[in-house]
């Protein structure tokens, strides 16, 4: 098993929360989150050194998390990039982390089961 985590452009959660759905995937965490990567934040408010002009370092973005199996994984991992991408500096990071168990609180089932 597998922990995906996705940091991705707020206004392509919906996109790529259906297409996870359309492959039999719908179980996703999400958490409203800002931050900066190699985009280093965006200049607003007019050209550059211009009076009233302002350079926003931290950007909102989305955090998209699901456990998957390991068959599942790179299935995943494709249809996020497919609908999360715009081709611009700023489409966000996957990371993928290993999972040792997973428990369904509710049955106690354990492993792939409980996903």
């Amino acid at each position: 098993m597998n922990k995906i985590e996705a940091i991705i452009r707020p206004e392509k959660l919906n996109s790529v929360k259906d297409a996870l759905a359309d492959i039999g995937l719908p179980g996703i965490n999400v958490t409203q989150v800002t931050g900066r990567g190699a985009q280093r934040g965006i200049e607003v408010g007019g050209p550059r050194g211009v009076a009233g002009s302002y350079i926003v370092d931290m950007l909102p973005k989305v955090k998209l998390e699901t456990v998957v199996s390991d068959g599942d994984t790179q299935k995943a991992i494709d249809v996020i990039v497919a609908n999360a991408r715009t081709g611009n500096i700023g489409d966000g990071k996957i990371f993928i982390t290993p999972v040792a168990n997973a428990i369904r609180i509710r049955t106690s089932e354990e492993g792939e089961i409980a996903l």
